[in-house]
């Protein structure tokens, strides 16, 4: 029933279109390598294998994976963060309206912003593993700009709200983004972000 409804809500816009389902985590791997989504919904338990161990096995495997968004009943739960962790882009409530459903889709496959910056900080500061002893190795290679710039994807700001918060064009604010993903080792801005809160660069609140 969720994905059928799912499927009337994505199919309905002119700009995405539903390429496939599955009713399990091994048949969500299988159907996502054969027939290559740009954004996958993908549910955070499911049978045979659940939804942070299809998300993993994706990233790893495939060389130019999907976008992966989570989707949940429960906002502030564990198996949430582990799947941001594994390289989700983002989470969506079960319950969100289809307005919210089809923004997300878009925006996770712009690629431009963090679903939910305020949830992601409460599960960082629920599960996060804390302030580390020491500054973590990549913080000493960003450049002053770079660490405003990380600051701002933290809250959740595109790259054109960060060009305008910081006083230069959106060009230069891709090309900042694109540095701190590079020197972080993140897969993209949710995994920079979460690697930020897990060792203390950034704290939660």
């Amino acid at each position: 029933m969720v994905r059928t409804a799912l499927r009337v809500i994505l199919d309905a816009e002119p700009d995405l279109e539903v390429v496939g389902e599955a009713a399990t985590g091994a048949e969500a791997v299988s159907v996502v390598r054969a027939v290559r989504p740009d954004v996958v919904l993908m549910d955070v338990r499911m049978p045979e294998i659940d939804g942070i161990r299809a998300t993993e096995q994706l990233l790893a495997t495939l060389p130019d994976p999907p976008r992966i968004v989570v989707v949940t009943t429960f906002e502030n739960d564990a198996y949430v963060y582990e799947a941001l962790r594994a390289g989700a882009a983002g989470f969506l409530l079960k319950r969100a309206g289809a307005d919210d459903l089809v923004r997300a889709v878009r925006l996770v496959a712009r690629s431009d912003s963090l679903l939910f910056p305020a949830a992601v900080r409460s599960l960082a500061a629920e599960y996060g593993r804390g302030r580390a002893a020491d500054p973590p190795p990549w913080a000493s290679r960003l450049t002053g700009r770079e660490a405003a710039v990380l600051r701002l994807m933290a809250k959740g700001l595109t790259n054109a709200e960060i060009a305008a918060a910081l006083g230069f064009g959106a060009a230069t604010a891709k090309t900042h983004v694109a540095a701190v993903l590079a020197k972080t080792g993140a897969r993209d801005r949710t995994q920079a972000v979460i690697l930020a809160y897990e060792t203390g660069y950034i704290q939660p609140g």
